[in-house]
């Protein structure tokens, strides 16, 4: 399987970006959802720090991805789809990538204002983005919930148009995502 994209199909190193990151940021939504209702303890905290921690992981593959896509070739969507169908295909991806970037900045954003650090997996941690602030605390709280439904949203929106593509189509949309399967 060729590294680099051409015009009909993915190569490994987008589908490795792509699963990577969606096995990520689902685990992030799931554990975000648990971590919020959990009783104050330990553990909450340690889930806290490596949801930070995954978080920016997200935040810095989602820079690599970004340049490994300017890079390289994208797979044309089929010719039989409608103008629309192929406007919404770019701009529910366009979605996606500015959430990947929002999701991940608005946390960090987050906890600066709440005046606690962002260590990443005890590494090294990041400069606060703002000076810490109650009211922007909220504000950033706020903005990451929502930032989250969204990307559920969008996230069964997208998996819904692979499927749509796959069963009702017929077409090699979702095939060529996915992993170890050959250009057709």
């Amino acid at each position: 399987m060729p590294l680099r994209n051409t015009k009909q199909a993915y190569g490994s190193v987008a589908k490795m970006f792509h699963w990577f990151m969606a096995f990520i940021i689902i685990g992030l939504l799931a554990v975000g959802l648990i971590m919020t209702d959990m009783p104050v303890s330990p553990d909450k905290f340690k889930i806290y720090g490596l949801h930070k921690s995954f978080g920016i992981t997200v935040l810095t593959l989602a820079v690599l991805r970004i340049s490994w896509k300017i890079m390289n070739d994208q797979p044309v969507l089929p010719d039989m789809l409608k103008a629309w169908e192929k406007f919404l295909a770019h701009v529910g991806h366009g979605l996606l990538y500015v959430l990947m970037f929002s999701m991940p900045l608005s946390g960090w954003a987050m906890s600066s204002a709440a005046g606690l650090p962002v260590s990443v997996f005890g590494l090294f941690t990041l400069p606060n983005l703002v000076m810490p602030d109650r009211a922007l605390k909220v504000t950033f709280m706020e903005v990451h919930e929502t930032l989250a439904w969204v990307l559920i949203v969008m996230i069964v929106l997208h998996v819904l148009a692979a499927l749509l593509h796959h069963y009702h189509y017929k077409n090699n949309v979702l095939r060529r995502m996915l992993p170890f399967t050959k250009e057709e």
